[in-house]
């Protein structure tokens, strides 16, 4: 977070500027708050206004049938307004459920999306929406605060006003000679109330420095939701159950969890309690200060028990409306340090050149592509990832990117998918750099199939064509071609049938060789002229992977594709094989060529894995 003192010109704008963004996205969330806040504000005194004149009544000429008017008044406006106040607050609720929704859209899966993709895969970038996420969490620091101070500032202002209208005559009302008159004087009046005013800013000052020193156990606390939500992760992980169960890890987890609460005790024991304890004592001297005033002036006869009953609500609702715009700008400070640090996220700059030629759409697939003296270092990092990589593959062929782990293979799909850009050198699609054509037309040439790959708990051809609305025959047939026709012809919904039971009790769970299947035909729907396998199958075993990779050189087609693998044997059918070693290319040829030469890389790792495979066998 900023740990620069804010001041409250910037608290103010950065507050402003969440407003803004709340009326711009959700305007009814806005009008519903505030109207849900002046029916809040003026419900008390309309009940105020109108028990006074029971009061007054009853105090003097009791009229049976002004006494029931005055009762039907009260009952009448009671249920009125509260009937006003209950379909407003259900309307607010449901507004902001639509804002809520909007803040988690727009302000950080569009962010994520359009930001590069060097800013996302950023430790950094990840530090400062965890700090976000874990914020709002342990003390509502950010967007949750500002909605709130929306909430009582609109409340402060309305109850300021209605309270000031109402208590004109406490003020005004003189009082007759006698020993009191002394609250006539015209210096009276601006010193209760800066005597008033007083003690009502210091009761939410109090308030908002026990807030504002939540700091001092911010970092624990944030540390403690961080590992209360993964400990509660563990427990809830059904892939996690076996070993929790095995090792009995409940009571060792638990012991973890006990680690975070201590800060808290002593918050509360300490300088919280403190501040909270001190703030509601003043506030109950704000309160009895106006009753003292105002007793004083009925007892003088400034006015009688039907005004005392107004002037006392009025002037406690008029200084709890003072009390929360204090308490209001106290909390807007302290949250502006959140604010800050999410705008600072939302603002991150797209440094990359996105380009502006178009993409060839050409029905050939004539698509050529040249590393030229490539090389590559990840931001903040002084090491190089790749170094001096040139190579050049066409339309139609089969490349094999081998190499042990870190040797730099991943890189390369990443730069040719231009999730990065080079560090020096240049790549080419067609003889053109590729920085300059459109990023969201060249990234449509590729369909990549990572290790890590991702399905979602979505009906099964969701999932292939990453869309609602697709060509079911397509998907059908992308399935079949990466073999998985005879586990769809058993799914009880067919296409339709969600996958896993996050979000549908009747959903279907798959094995892992199943999923690479459905990523493979995810791949295979997208149809582009390029396709990548990097690795989603090395968690299964070596024959395996190679018959899944043969399969796959058999309905790729007229597609470019590229396999990268550690396992030189899935990639024999390769036409060419580029074997990568810390970060440099050292060969490229066929098999039967890299293994004429004895001296080299491939050589080496293709006997040492032959071997080994041989041991196992024997």
């Amino acid at each position: 977070m900023n740990e620069e003192k804010m001041t409250l010109k910037e608290s103010v704008r950065l507050t402003l500027r969440a407003w803004r963004f709340y009326w711009k996205n959700t305007p009814r969330f806005v009008l519903s708050t505030v109207l849900w806040a002046l029916a809040d504000a003026v419900s008390p005194y309309a009940v105020v206004w109108f028990s006074a004149r029971l009061v007054a009544e009853l105090s003097d000429a009791r009229d049976p049938q002004a006494l029931a008017v005055d009762v039907a008044w009260v009952l009448g406006v009671t249920a009125l307004l509260t009937l006003v106040r209950s379909v407003l607050l259900h309307w607010k609720g449901v507004e902001r459920e639509q804002l809520n929704w909007q803040l988690g859209h727009d302000c950080f899966m569009e962010k994520q999306m359009s930001m590069d993709y060097a800013d996302e895969d950023s430790q950094q970038v990840y530090d400062l929406y965890n700090f976000i996420q874990q914020s709002e969490s342990f003390c509502g620091g950010g967007n949750p605060n500002a909605v709130a101070l929306l909430d009582s500032v609109s409340a402060a202002v309305f109850r300021i006003l209605g309270g000031a209208v109402l208590s004109v005559g406490l003020f005004t009302a003189r009082v007759p000679a006698g020993p009191l008159t002394v609250l006539n004087s015209p210096l009276c009046v601006p010193a209760v109330l800066v005597l008033i005013l007083a003690v009502a800013w210091l009761s939410p000052v109090c308030a908002s420095s026990a807030g504002i020193s939540s700091p001092d156990i911010e970092e624990e606390g944030r540390w403690g939701n961080r590992l209360w939500a993964f400990l509660m992760g563990v427990c809830r992980d059904d892939k996690k159950a076996l070993d929790v169960r095995m090792y009995d890890q409940f009571e060792f987890l638990k012991d973890h969890a006990a680690v975070s609460m201590p800060a808290f005790e002593r918050a509360r024991k300490g300088k919280f309690g403190i501040l909270n304890a001190t703030g509601n004592a003043v506030s109950a001297l704000l309160m009895g200060l106006s009753y003292l005033f105002v007793c004083l002036k009925a007892y003088g006869g400034a006015f009688g028990l039907g005004a005392v009953t107004q002037y006392v609500g009025a002037a406690t609702n008029f200084f709890v409306g003072i009390g929360g715009l204090f308490t209001a700008v106290g909390d807007c400070r302290f949250n502006a340090p959140y604010l800050k640090t999410l705008y600072d996220y939302l603002d991150l700059p797209n440094k990359m050149y996105k380009g502006s030629l178009t993409t060839e759409k050409r029905s050939d697939r004539q698509y050529t592509v040249e590393f030229r003296d490539v090389s590559f270092r990840y931001p903040g990092s002084e090491q190089y990832a790749l170094r001096h990589l040139s190579m050049t593959f066409k339309v139609g062929e089969r490349l094999a990117v081998v190499g042990m782990n870190g040797s730099g293979k991943t890189t390369f799909i990443k730069l040719l998918c231009r999730l990065y850009d080079p560090t020096e050198g240049v790549i080419l699609l067609n003889g053109i750099d590729i920085r300059k054509y459109r990023y969201d037309e060249y990234m449509d040439i590729f369909s990549v199939v990572f290790q890590d790959f991702k399905l979602f708990s979505l009906p099964l051809g969701q999932n292939v064509a990453t869309a609602q609305h697709y060509d079911a025959a397509r998907a059908a047939d992308c399935l079949q071609k990466a073999g998985f026709s005879d586990r769809l012809a058993r799914m009880p919904k067919g296409l339709d049938t969600c996958l896993y039971k996050d979000l549908d009790e009747d959903g279907v769970t798959i094995s892992g060789g199943e999923a690479q299947k459905i990523a493979i035909a995810r791949a295979l729907y997208k149809d582009a002229p390029f396709i990548v396998l990097d690795e989603p199958t090395a968690a299964l075993d070596p024959v395996a992977e190679a018959e899944i990779y043969a399969k796959f050189n058999e309905i790729a087609g007229d597609k470019t594709a590229i396999y990268i693998s550690h396992r030189l044997s899935s990639c024999k059918f390769c036409d060419e094989i580029a074997v990568f070693d810390h970060g440099e290319v050292v060969q490229q040829g066929t098999h039967e060529e890299l293994l004429g030469e004895p001296d080299g890389k491939y050589y080496e790792l293709w006997n040492a894995q032959a071997q080994y495979y041989t041991e196992e066998s024997a």
